[in-house]
Parts: structure tokens; sequence; C-alpha cells
């Protein structure tokens, strides 16, 4: 507690001194600013009036004729004097102080071969007083200011910390056993958006949670039961009599089976660490149709070999993104094979693509029994009656889908008989 106290205490302490800091650069810049155009005003008088005064050069000679002009200007004198200083140059301005007073002075050449210039004064004491005036009125108005703006900052720093405060105590007291949403009752509504993002992120959490646990489960279950029938028909086979040369061949060919389903459960599992491992993958620049139009052609031998064929409508032509291309293999390997697995013979297995704002759509429909109904196809080791797998296909896809930010769907299609998988996948142009 105590070390966050000094931490909020050494931010403020380095805002007020760094706003201090601009202050004074604000102050000074703006000061600067005012004095130049002032004196860019004088200056232009000056050069206007030495304009004037050269035009009449024998009246400049005249020293009595050089008062009688200045005579209504008491601030304004004017002499002709050498000025070695200049070398020659065409015209200088510059502040003197003398008796306590400020003092601009205009060099305009008169005679450069006896290095002779108009000199015209004239007093600015009122002039640099007002600005200093200014100046500290600026400085005092900026440090107010900057006050106020500390203390709104702080009353707003404590508004905005509360709700991060409560998002951070509710979610460190969370752990994988008891996961709950944030109430949004109380939060701001400008931490609604945040509050949300959060607790969908939970429940994302929660089904992968739920998921892997079912996994598990679901993996020792699919495993016992061939072990178990393996045990139960070695044993029979050794208590009976007769142990013929038929019954061990039985005995051994049904062994053989189990061991067939047990292998396939382990290549489920397999896919799925492998699948895992994918999401580690560096995102690639891929032209998805291509990648697509690839994939399709894979499956198309496998489709005409069971008397099936695809039909594909890909669109755009071409579209570089850049995505991992293991995971969304895996997606597509699936949704492929099942279409081909459960489309009747001479069916169409129909994969377009389209684009939708910032997405790329890719719809994969066939004409076969459908899906289940309030059936969750995506938990692992659930399948329907007509499957013939170990039943972690689709949770291998929905996984994969997920690792890409897509949403992947599977319904019946409403007109016609057999369902349709829908994945819109968010693209990132390249």
């Amino acid at each position: 507690m105590l070390y966050r106290r000094s931490l909020r205490v050494n931010f403020l302490l380095k805002l007020i001194v760094a706003m201090a800091t601009l202050v004074l650069i604000t102050s000074f810049s703006l000061y600067l600013y005012i004095r130049y155009n002032s004196n860019y005003k004088i200056e232009n008088k000056l050069e206007n009036q030495a304009e004037l005064l050269l035009k009449d050069r024998d009246a400049l000679i005249e020293k009595s004729k050089l008062l009688d002009i200045f005579k209504n200007s008491p601030d304004l004198s004017a002499k002709i004097d050498k000025a070695k200083f200049m070398h020659y140059r065409p015209k200088f301005f510059r502040t003197i102080k003398k008796d306590k007073k400020y003092y601009l002075q205009g060099f305009f050449p008169f005679s450069f071969k006896d290095e002779q210039y108009l000199i015209l004064t004239k007093d600015i004491s009122k002039n640099i007083e007002f600005e200093n005036k200014l100046y500290r009125a600026i400085i005092i108005i900026n440090m107010i200011s900057l006050i106020v703006i500390i203390f709104y900052a702080f009353f707003l720093s404590k508004m905005l910390i509360k709700p991060i405060k409560y998002f951070s105590f509710n979610i460190a007291k969370m752990n994988e056993k008891k996961l709950s949403k944030l109430k949004l009752e109380k939060i701001p509504d400008e931490f609604r958006p945040l509050g949300e993002s959060i607790n969908q992120l939970i429940n994302k959490i929660e089904n992968f949670i739920y998921y892997k646990k079912e996994l598990f489960i679901g993996a020792a279950h699919e495993l016992k039961t061939p072990l178990a029938v393996m045990k139960t028909k070695s044993q029979v086979t050794l208590l009976k009599r007769d142990k013929s040369v038929e019954s061990l061949t039985r005995a051994v060919e049904q062994n053989i089976k189990s061991i067939n389903d047990l292998n396939s459960i382990v290549e489920s599992i397999l896919a799925f660490g492998r699948a895992e491992g994918a999401q580690f993958e560096e995102a690639k620049e891929v032209d998805i149709i291509k990648f697509l139009e690839e994939m399709i052609s894979e499956f198309e031998i496998v489709a005409i070999k069971d008397e099936k064929f695809i039909v594909k409508s890909l669109k755009p032509q071409s579209l570089v993104v850049k995505i991992k291309p293991m995971l969304l293999r895996h997606i597509m390997q699936n949704l492929l094979q099942n279409a081909i697995k459960f489309s009747p013979k001479g069916g169409r297995i129909c994969v377009n693509s389209f684009l939708c704002r910032d997405n790329l759509v890719i719809r994969i429909k066939d004409f076969g029994v459908g899906v289940p109904k309030d059936f969750d196809l995506f938990a692992p080791f659930k399948r329907s009656k007509e499957s013939g797998g170990t039943g972690l296909g689709l949770f291998l896809a929905k996984s994969a889908s997920d690792s890409l930010g897509a949403t992947l769907n599977l319904a019946n299609r409403k007109k016609e008989k057999g369902s349709v998988a829908t994945l819109i996948l968010p693209i990132q142009k390249v």
C-alpha cells in the first residue's frame, strides 16, 4: 500500500515539474512573441520617419532644424553621427538601457563615405514596463491554470482508477474453479465496453476449461472401452476349454479391431496437440483464394472416389492476407471431410467464398442427413449416430477458428436437406 502511495506521489511530483516547465516555456515564448511584434511596429515607424527625413538632407545637417522637427515628439530624438561598428550595413536596430530607461535606436545610412548615419532614438520604457507586467500576468494566469489542471487531473485520475481497481480486484480473486462474470451495473458507462470485453474473455476461458476437462474425461472413457473389450475377450478365450485355432483367431481379430480403435483415438488426441502447437505458428502472407483452391483440388479426388463431386465458387479472384495457414488447413480439412462423408452418392458439395466488410466468409454446403438438433457438435468426443469418427474433428476445427479470431457455425439448411458450415474469417490485408 505504501509502495503504491509513493508511486502516486512520485508521479504527481513529476507531473507538477513537467507542467511547471511547460508553463514557463509557454509564457516565455508568448512574451518573446509579443515583444517581437511590439518592437517590429516601432521599428517600422522609425524606418518610415527616417525615409521622410532623408528626403531633405540639408535640413538634417543643420541641428537647429533637426531639433524643430522633433519638438513635438519628446520621446523621439535624432542625430547624425559616425557608427564605425556598422561596417557599412544598410540599417540596424538595437535596444539600450540608460539611467534605468530603455531606448530603441535605429541606424540609417546618411553618408557611407564619411561613415555617417542618421540615428533615431525612441524611448520605449513604457513599452518594456507594459511587456514585463504582461509577462508576469501571463505567468500568474498560467500558474493558476496549472493548479486547476493538477487538481482536475487528480480527481479525474481517482475517478478513472476506481473502475480499474474494481476490475483488478475481481479478476485477482478468480481462479479456474471459480470464474464469474463482472457485475457492470455500478461501472460508469465509459467503462462498459471494457467490462463487456472482459466478460466475453471470461466466457471464452470458461468454455476452454470446460472443453479441456471434457477432452480429458472423454479421452479416458474412449480409451477405457476398447481396453475393457480386449481384456474381456482375452479372459473369455483363456477360460474356454475348446481353444481351437478358429476361436483364437476370432479373439485376435477382435483385439486388433480394438487396437485400431485405440490408435484412432490416440491419433485424434495427437492431432489436437498439433493443432494447439499450430496456434503459436507465425502469421504468413498467403493468397487465401489460391490456398482454398489447392485444398479443394486435393479433396476433389476423394469425392470422385466416393462418387460425389465438389462445386466451387470463390470470390474474389485473389486475396493476399496475413494468416496462420496450418490452423486454416485444420478447419477446412475437417469441414470438407465431413461434407464428403455425409453426402449421398452422386451428391454435390458446394464451396463458396465472398467478402463481407472486413471478413472473408467461407461456406460449405452438403445434401446429407444434416446435423442433430440440441447437440453440442463442438464438444470433444460428441458425435451423432451416423458418425463413425472419434468426435474430435469439429472440436479441433472450433479451437483453430477461435485461435484465428474467426467464427465457425454449423447448422441445417432451411429449404433443402443437408447442412451448411460457415466460417467468418477476419482478414488482415497485405
